[in-house]
């Protein structure tokens, strides 16, 4: 297993933390999103999978979602 946290900018809700938590769900190998909402600010999500997520295939999901991926840590 590996556990990745991202921050994104941009969610201010629970319709927001949905959004981002389902596009990354969708993401191959992934079983577990957990959200720490920070409106306003920088969110931090963290992203349980079954092997390393390729950073740009997480972005375009936060993306889709229609937020900003700014940042990723180990």
């Amino acid at each position: 297993m590996t556990t990745t946290t991202y921050t994104v900018t941009g969610m201010t809700c629970g319709h927001c933390v949905g959004a981002v938590t389902e596009e990354i769900s969708r993401l191959r190998g992934v079983t577990d999103v957990a959200v720490d909402l920070n409106p306003g600010g920088a969110s931090v999500v963290t992203v349980t999978s079954s092997a390393p997520l390729d950073e740009p295939a997480v972005r375009e999901a936060v993306d889709e979602a229609g937020y900003e991926l700014t940042g990723a840590a180990q």
